[in-house]
């Protein structure tokens, strides 16, 4: 497919404006209560008469410092002895999960996520992994993921991870500059980095991606071209470079940061800017959103196949799975649904104390949420969208039944964010960078009075 893309100032600031990333649809804000345990495992039943494979979560929510940053759920300790109790209980969610699917289903993708899964002791993770191998099929060719903070994983521990049957990593950086890194509590030296990713290539990890996050305090647009250099020469498979997005009322971390050190909207809109054309011109694909990746990375042939994915982690090239999610917050996708467990230790605690799922809210999806995030994530994956497949998956006439986002795409399409006709939509290189944008078009749930908070599109 075309990777051509297109930065356009007067057309980003007249579609700046908050929105979902898509992780899912119906998104987060949509789940609620009335979702119980015994919907949960209804699902999980009837999902086994499907058989996909499934893809596993396990979120590890400890930290040994706060990055001022982070908008994840975590717990921020130096008494590495708290995730013992909290692992014990993840065994036995493990257990009771295992226990709704047939052995049969492969575990085509997990992934450990936090938090910081690498806080954890190397037996708590072999017993970890151990439990999992116990009441779920892992297998051999698996994409089996993990995000490491490289301070606390030597080539010992990364070795170790590969042991486990890990095969992708995912380094956190954000930004090289010193200067940057003490703003948001974060110091990290290049050196720490380049010894993670080296011990990763030395073990035979498929790929490994870096986070970079813009817009922190501190940033300059020539503080961030020296982090892109040294990005470059590193080398990663894959790239995540985030918008940071500032929102204090919502998360309690993001107060340390003194607002006024912010870098301006405009000089965040060179570094995006200066991030497309030295990423692009150094060969990598962007692949969509925040992402991109070399041209063998397995991101990009999929998209190049037409068989990208998206989810709570992400682009993924594992479309046809079951998503089982574990541990605290985590977000699964069961059949047609979504569902999402407990946010404290103490609910979590007590759920599984008494041999009880976590499951607390979640969301049925109709026909209607189906046919709407098929189209979003043809969009977000492909930036194309054939009509008459969609009509044929979804027994519709196009024209029909999206009569109102049609027009509003025409005027889409008159800015050059998009190309449209009788037969679909292909978004244009200057429509790339806000995709979003043109997904949210297609949003039932915008369109109700009281909109969720969402970070800004660019």
């Amino acid at each position: 497919m075309d990777t051509q893309i297109v930065f356009d100032p007067a057309l980003i600031a007249k579609y700046d404006q908050a929105g979902p990333r898509y992780t899912s649809y119906p998104t987060a804000p949509q789940f609620h209560e009335r979702f119980t345990v015994a919907d949960y495992r209804a699902l999980a039943a009837a999902s086994n008469a499907v058989g996909k494979p499934l893809s596993l979560y396990f979120h590890i929510p400890f930290c040994d410092t706060v990055c001022f940053y982070c908008a994840c759920n975590k717990i921020i300790t130096k008494n590495r002895r708290r995730a013992s109790p909290y692992l014990e209980r993840l065994h036995r969610e493990i257990a009771l999960q295992g226990a709704l699917f047939d052995r049969n289903r492969p575990v085509a993708q997990l992934h450990w996520g936090g938090g910081t899964p690498t806080f954890i002791s190397e037996d708590e993770m072999r017993e970890l992994m151990a439990a999992t191998a116990e009441h779920f099929r892992l297998i051999p060719d698996g994409e089996y993921s993990i995000e490491i903070d490289p301070r606390e994983a030597d080539a010992g521990k990364i070795a170790l991870l590969r042991r486990l049957g890990f095969n992708r990593l995912s380094i956190g950086v954000q930004d090289f500059d010193p200067e940057v890194q003490r703003a948001v509590n974060r110091i990290q030296p290049k050196a720490v980095t380049r010894a993670a990713l080296e011990a990763a290539r030395a073990e035979g990890f498929r790929s490994v991606s870096m986070d970079l996050i813009y817009g922190l305090p501190r940033q300059t647009l020539a503080s961030f071209e020296r982090t892109l250099d040294e990005v470059i020469e590193l080398g990663p498979d894959r790239l995540s470079v985030f918008n940071y997005a500032h929102m204090p009322e919502l998360f309690k971390t993001q107060r340390q940061i003194r607002a006024e050190e912010l870098p301006s909207p405009a000089v965040k809109l060179e570094i995006l800017k200066t991030v497309i054309r030295r990423l692009t011109g150094a060969g990598y694909v962007y692949i969509g959103m925040d992402h991109f990746a070399r041209p063998d990375d397995e991101l990009a042939l999929a998209q190049a196949a037409g068989t990208l994915y998206r989810n709570f982690q992400g682009y993924s090239t594992h479309a046809d799975c079951d998503m089982v999610a574990m541990g605290i917050t985590s977000i699964g996708m069961v059949g047609p649904s979504y569902s999402q467990n407990v946010k404290t230790l103490d609910a979590y605690y007590g759920h599984l104390d008494r041999a009880e799922l976590p499951v607390y809210r979640g969301v049925h999806l109709c026909a209607d949420d189906l046919l709407r995030r098929d189209v979003i994530m043809r969009l977000l994956c492909n930036f194309t969208l054939d009509f008459a497949a969609v009509e044929a998956a979804h027994g519709i006439a196009f024209a029909d039944t999206f009569a109102p986002e049609l027009e509003a795409l025409a005027a889409m399409a008159d800015d050059g964010l998009l190309a449209l006709d009788g037969t679909g939509i292909r978004v244009l290189p200057p429509g790339r960078l806000l995709i979003r944008n043109i997904c949210m078009v297609f949003d039932a749930y915008l369109r109700r009075a009281q909109a969720p908070r969402y970070s800004k599109v660019i």
